[in-house]
């Protein structure tokens, strides 16, 4: 019997190919599917999802709120802040500057959780500065260049933003865990609902499997990852991998789904999204 093919859509970054790397490596396999993976940056997924274009991706948990509950989440493979990292507002550290003082902002991405986090946070304090969309790589650039009074830093610029010359205005993910004592939900994946149940608890299943073999094979799974670390060492991959791939990313369990929920109802209380999406959870 020819096994039905489904294809899961990543993000190209270290978290998500050390998540990926039992799958990708062959060793985990399904009597019933085959499945393939493909790449993309996150905001190109969310934007292929928002068309509904794909039947089983990552995107941004933002990003969700578009999707005209077309999909479901799967219960693993997502990615959440910690108490005390997130995605980062910096500026550039020969400026003297406040985040009151901001009046432009890059953010990764219109439907990035970092640009919805960052605007919620603002928003407690009063504050509404300009947003001006960039790709993520080219944030930490335009707030250098002056481009922009400051950005919103994702993935491993997390880590090394100190490099560029950048300086720490706000850890995003420290202030939600400081708000609601919750992981600041940031990435999950989805699925589409016509893919039939089978089809969408064979994918979670299959996630939830190749995650497991990489955290048991920590080591050739993060030499699979280096492939997608955009030049930063061993040890930040690992310290990153560390941030992004947990016990969350096995089972988002019932903080994940509450930290989702609560992020969505305040985006929505807001009016930062069209409306409270539709939470339908397929479990591994």
């Amino acid at each position: 019997m020819t096994k039905q093919k489904i294809t899961i859509y990543h993000s190209p970054d270290a978290d998500d190919a050390f998540m990926f790397y039992g799958l990708t490596s062959g060793i985990i396999q399904n009597a019933d599917f085959e499945f393939d993976h493909d790449l993309s940056d996150i905001e190109s997924l969310n934007q292929k999802a928002i068309r509904g274009e794909i039947d089983v991706t990552a995107v941004s948990v933002h990003a969700f709120a578009y999707l005209k509950n077309q999909y479901a989440i799967l219960s693993c493979g997502a990615s959440m802040g910690g108490k005390d990292y997130g995605p980062r507002v910096v500026t550039k550290s020969q400026r003297d500057i406040a985040l009151e003082d901001i009046k432009t902002v890059a953010i990764p991405g219109k439907f990035t959780s970092a640009a919805l986090s960052l605007q919620l946070a603002l928003r407690e304090r009063g504050l509404e500065p300009e947003m001006k969309v960039y790709d993520f790589k080219a944030v930490g650039d335009a707030v250098v260049n002056e481009e922009v009074d400051a950005g919103v830093i994702i993935h491993e610029g997390q880590l090394t933003y100190g490099e560029q010359g950048l300086s720490l205005l706000l850890d995003l993910g420290k202030w939600w865990f400081d708000k609601t004592h919750l992981p600041l939900p940031l990435g999950i994946n989805i699925a589409r609902k016509s893919l039939g149940i089978p089809a969408m608890e064979a994918s979670v299943s299959a996630l939830h499997e190749s995650i497991s073999y990489s955290l048991a094979h920590r080591s050739e799974a993060l030499a699979y990852a280096m492939k997608y670390a955009r030049g930063i060492s061993l040890d930040d991959a690992d310290t990153f991998v560390g941030m992004y791939v947990n016990d969350l990313t096995l089972d988002l369990g019932s903080e994940g789904e509450k930290s989702i929920a609560l992020f969505l109802q305040q985006a929505a209380d807001a009016g930062l999204i069209p409306e409270l999406p539709q939470l339908d959870f397929i479990r591994a």
